[in-house]
């Protein structure tokens, strides 16, 4: 027969061994817990929290926490989203130079260098990158590169490979398009603005440098596209000073009389546009 004092040690120690069992399971789901609510913490601040809090919230975590690339990685978009190119620079060049960094960060850290206007970084980044790494926004910049160095047949092949891996072309068109306006092929700019539009027909961007296109080709009537009467004057006073350009002045001056009848608000920008013009003719 055991000594009752033993079985009751032996209790005790049972006991001892369960509670520390207990307090290992609960700290464990604490901490997962806790990363759950981090990680939820750090999609916010990227995406609907003001960007400069977001930049204060990743530099206190980096501060507490060093050397966790995801932290790195939102110190960086978020100076990104806070318009701070040159401080997105330093933080996306520490992202790659660490050890876990992937070739993402690397197409990222030629966005920041295009940002921030470093073309000739921009480009040497997108070269380190194995020609094997094929994404949207990697080709996107390189259709970027190669239009800043006027390499207009391998901008439209980064152009049209891009819009292939992507479900949402919109921008991308767009952009190809100014691409085309700005070496002078106004027909096919038209032609990718409409493409653009087709895909998002709120895009305004697209619609004002679709009505350049026209412009420059001295067509001054309004494309037919989904627009709002804000939308419409403030075409319509693209449209006049396009026609200015041409040297079109009284059919300048007609469009930007029907851009302020048109604007359900007064349109000061046209009303001065219309002004200056009406001052000119009568000197």
């Amino acid at each position: 027969m055991r000594h009752p004092l033993f079985l009751c040690l032996a209790g005790a120690v049972a006991l001892a061994g369960c509670q520390k069992s207990g307090d290992a399971e609960v700290a464990a789901a604490l901490r997962d817990v806790n990363v759950v609510d981090e990680t939820n913490l750090n999609d916010v601040m990227l995406t609907v929290a003001d960007p400069n809090e977001a930049v204060a919230y990743f530099t206190r975590a980096n501060a507490n926490d060093p050397g966790r690339i995801d932290l790195m990685r939102g110190l960086a978009k978020s100076l990104v989203r806070a318009t701070r190119p040159t401080e997105a620079v330093a933080a996306w060049k520490a992202v790659v130079a660490h050890e876990n960094a992937t070739y993402d960060d690397s197409v990222d850290l030629a966005s920041a260098y295009i940002r921030n206007n470093q073309w000739e970084n921009a480009e040497a980044a997108l070269d380190a990158i194995p020609p094997t790494h094929e994404t949207f926004e990697r080709y996107r910049l390189e259709a970027m590169v190669a239009d800043s160095n006027e390499e207009w047949a391998n901008a439209d092949s980064f152009y049209e490979t891009a819009i292939g891996l992507t479900t949402r072309p919109a921008g991308v068109l767009n952009n190809w398009g100014f691409s085309k306006l700005t070496r002078g092929d106004y027909v096919g700019a038209e032609r990718l603005f409409l493409d653009a539009l087709r895909n998002d027909p709120t895009l305004f961007t697209a619609k004002n440098n679709l009505v350049l296109a026209r412009g420059a080709q001295r067509n001054y009537d309004l494309p037919v596209v989904d627009m709002t009467q804000i939308e419409r004057a403030q075409l319509l006073h693209t449209m006049a000073l396009s026609a200015v350009k041409q040297g079109d002045v009284t059919i300048a001056k007609g469009l930007l009389r029907e851009a302020i009848d048109t604007h359900p608000q007064h349109f000061e920008a046209a009303v001065r546009s219309l002004r200056a013009l009406e001052n000119n003719v009568s000197n």
